[in-house]
């Protein structure tokens, strides 16, 4: 088994840059996974895992080959784990692993599909938090619209619980989700304050697709004028919205609710 004790390995420094920088993670790639849970579902969630370093004084050797087969496995010190480690608790092992393709050609949806796009979404905290509720709510896919960074920046992988490698998802403009959802049939409700209806009044049991916007702009005018309906969640207290997130919960266990779920 290979070992590597010093952070000054070239293999190691690139591993830092694709921790640290979206553009090395593009060039190669490549993205870091880090965690059993994460690992395990990335895994089943047919991610390619090149290698995977270990920190023997944390993790063993049994523990990896319970999450994964057949991959090369590196033995680092815990001086270099921690330097590739994006949280305390991650448990001594990092997976490389490749990216996917993510444009909406390769997206398959069901006869009669359940899709959240989210538009411009910049937090990736925000973007985890989308991935979650998607797979608890088993939806078809998550198409981010214009999308202000990588899917596979260490925070988002954080946040989503490994809700990332779990959940089908692609990118692409505006225009392309547009005619995209318009192909195949999905009536187009967005959640916006303009001319809105209530939410709970539309009918989501045939193809749908939610749409939503940052907390902080909201919709563009190209989503506005593309969407079959407008739908509002009413607010009640002293503020006029919520959470990203929680918008889209609300609305995807709703529809959810009336296809007897």
């Amino acid at each position: 088994m290979k070992r590597i004790t010093s952070s000054q390995n070239s293999y190691i420094k690139l591993l830092i840059s694709l921790k640290e920088k979206a553009k090395v993670r593009q060039r190669e790639g490549l993205f870091l996974i880090e965690g059993k849970k994460e690992l395990s579902l990335a895994f089943q969630g047919g991610y390619e895992i090149k290698k995977i370093l270990f920190c023997p004084e944390i993790c063993s050797e049994n523990d990896i080959n319970k999450i994964v087969s057949n991959v090369e496995l590196i033995h680092i010190t815990k001086e270099i784990f921690k330097k590739l480690a994006y949280r305390d608790n991650s448990g001594g092992l990092i997976g490389i692993a490749k990216s996917k393709d993510l444009d909406l050609s390769s997206l398959k949806l069901s006869d009669n599909p359940l899709v959240l796009v989210a538009e411009a979404i910049e937090k990736p905290g925000n973007i985890g938090a989308l991935l979650r509720t998607a797979d608890a709510a088993d939806i078809d896919a998550v198409i981010i619209a214009n999308p202000k960074g990588d899917l596979y920046n260490p925070n988002i992988i954080r946040s989503s619980i490994g809700c990332l490698f779990t959940t089908r998802i692609a990118t692409g403009s505006n225009k392309e989700i547009i005619s995209f959802l318009k192909e195949n049939k999905l009536t187009i409700y967005c959640a916006s304050l303009q001319n809105s209806s209530c939410y709970h009044i539309s009918d989501y049991t045939a193809s749908t697709a939610f749409v939503v916007g940052s907390e902080a702009f909201g919709l563009s005018k190209e989503w506005v004028e593309a969407a079959d309906n407008h739908i509002v969640i009413p607010m009640q207290g002293k503020i006029d919205s919520m959470n990203v997130s929680v918008s889209a919960g609300i609305l995807i266990f709703e529809a959810k609710r009336q296809r007897g779920f």
